[in-house]
């Protein structure tokens, strides 16, 4: 625990039993606003504690904020952004935040030089390239104050398919991208970042991007079973700190809703099929899959459903506010709701509490 969350817990009301968390920080006894705020994940403008990310710290209450290139300009500013947000929240009497980013190596890394830069996980070619990648990373992660990566992407780019996942994938082989896989998050997580594997149930197969378009495929649940969810059964197994979703329809286990807003394969395929009792995510709801053709609302409504933990809003629109109104509409209007939202509180709770105890 660093010096600074040490003298900022001293001056706040903590709980009797000298928990850090203080002010009650047990999902039972969650406000409904804390039950909601908890579930989000948000992105912000700027690279300091501006009055907004405040508001979304203190007022939206949100459990987690993710980085991109737009919050970030240097090592010095980052962790003086990432500390103070964390300070933010512990003088509120939150529990401490996620602060995430995408740092796969290669295409998709938000933080460039003076941060190590890795080529991506193509390139990978054995275990040691996978530890190197994954120590390294959670080194520069640490130093700044990021606590979650979302990576390793574990999309098999079948060999017969020209997919969107070539660029960032391990490979065409389900083995393969499961044994590095494994290695990445058990390397991240030993060094103190949470891993947060993707996309279940595996985007491989499209060729469509869903940052763009909602992609839809008709393979089949076997096919998928004995393929394209090989690493995640691998990632569940090595008590990966998060899944997210793919925003893919899968015609033949749901074909009205993507995975994102699909109770049959957040609920039934990976909670009650796989085991998956970790924390579940949604990608960014802000992208074409989802934005061109479901209200905020909709998503928001299909993600309670599902008991999917935390939806991520990744840019800073009236989108966030509109979902804590809804998702609190339905905790107020279905009083059965409140019972799954607390279990997914307590999810995201018992995470923070193996990682950031301290922050």
């Amino acid at each position: 625990m660093n010096k600074s969350y040490k003298d900022l817990i001293n001056k706040v009301n903590v709980a009797k039993d000298g928990n850090i968390w203080g002010h009650g920080m047990n999902s039972e006894q969650f406000s409904d606003e804390q039950l909601v705020g908890q579930r989000l994940m948000v992105g912000f403008d700027g690279t300091t504690l501006t009055r907004d990310l405040k508001y979304l710290i203190d007022t939206v209450r949100v459990g987690g904020i993710i980085l991109f290139s737009r919050n970030i300009r240097d090592p010095e500013q980052l962790t003086r952004l990432c500390r103070s947000a964390q300070d933010h929240a512990l003088i509120c009497g939150q529990p401490p935040l996620f602060i995430a980013v995408d740092q796969e190596g290669g295409k998709v890394a938000r933080l460039r030089s003076p941060f190590t830069e890795f080529e991506g996980n193509p390139s990978m070619r054995n275990e040691s390239d996978a530890v190197s990648f994954s120590t390294i990373t959670a080194r520069d992660l640490k130093g700044v104050g990021i606590n979650m990566n979302m990576a390793p992407v574990l999309d098999v780019a079948f060999a017969d398919i020209d997919s969107i996942m070539a660029e960032r994938s391990f490979g065409q082989d389900p083995d393969w991208t499961a044994r590095m896989g494994r290695v990445v998050i058990d390397y991240l997580q030993k060094n103190g970042i949470m891993a947060v594997a993707k996309h279940f149930p595996g985007i491989g197969r499209t060729t469509l991007d869903s940052h763009i378009d909602r992609p839809c495929l008709d393979t089949m649940p076997e096919k998928l079973m004995r393929a394209d969810m090989v690493p995640f059964t691998a990632a569940i197994n090595h008590d990966v700190a998060g899944i997210m979703l793919s925003h893919i329809v899968y015609e033949k286990i749901d074909d009205t809703w993507p995975a994102s807003l699909s109770p049959l394969i957040a609920a039934e395929l990976l909670r009650k099929k796989l085991g998956y009792n970790g924390v579940v995510l949604t990608d960014d709801l802000d992208m074409g899959a989802v934005k061109k053709y479901y209200s905020i609302e909709t998503a928001v409504t299909q993600i309670m459903a599902a008991d999917i933990d935390q939806a991520l809003i990744c840019h800073r629109s009236p989108d966030i506010e509109a979902a804590v109104e809804k998702m609190s509409s339905i905790l107020h209007d279905k009083p059965g709701m409140r019972k799954r939202a607390q279990a997914s509180v307590k999810r995201i709770l018992a995470l923070k509490a193996s990682y950031l105890d301290g922050a």
